[in-house]
């Protein structure tokens, strides 16, 4: 079943308000803290739309906001659960970065020195459960993959997305941009196709 704008608003606000895993803010406060880094950042409607909802799939888990399956030690695979519900929604230019946000923390405990450290502990024990940092074999594979670059953007405006009391537009505010997405999508969707002459 496809989610609506309502739906996403209704998650969003609804099962949001909880702690985001171990950190000192609620999902919903990570959502809009990660859309607010990258708008200021200059990315596109189509990113800040991912920065937005690239962790939704916690929101659709049944139990305990997505994390009780980190808690059993295993891990959610939360970055694929949203997918199928948003397919005919949104632009691949927003599924797959928020598809390979994971991918992208794997990436860079590879690629840059000290980044693995400066992880949160949340998001340390996180990495564990997903599959820890790349070969350097997987990180070049990672790398060459379209949207891997806007990938590693948005994970960098996730790691920075945890602060408590940080102030950011009102959710309306993301909720506009992500309906002007959408409408954009919708209209290339019904677009005629150009054949060659």
């Amino acid at each position: 079943m496809a989610l609506t704008l309502i739906d996403i608003s209704h998650l969003l606000v609804t099962r949001g308000n909880g702690q985001y895993g171990g950190e000192a803010v609620s999902q919903l406060e990570h959502a809009l803290q990660c859309a607010h880094l990258a708008e200021l950042a200059g990315e596109t409607p189509e990113l800040v739309t991912a920065a937005l909802l690239h962790d939704i799939g916690h929101l659709l888990s049944p139990q305990d906001g997505g994390e009780g399956a980190e808690r059993a030690g295993r891990d959610g695979l939360h970055q694929y659960v949203a997918l199928p519900f948003l397919r005919t929604l949104l632009p691949p230019s927003v599924l797959e970065p928020v598809r390979l946000h994971v991918d992208a923390k794997r990436y860079l405990c590879t690629a840059e020195r000290g980044y693995q450290d400066a992880l949160s502990p949340a998001s340390q024990h996180s990495l564990e459960l997903q599959g820890g940092a790349y070969s350097v074999e997987e990180a070049v594979q990672f790398v060459s993959q379209p949207f891997a670059h806007e990938a590693i953007r948005l994970r960098r405006y996730d790691d920075a997305a945890k602060v408590a009391g940080r102030s950011t537009p009102a959710f309306e505010h993301f909720m506009h941009t992500l309906a002007t997405v959408t409408a954009r999508h919708a209209l290339a969707s019904q677009m005629p196709v150009a054949l060659p002459a």
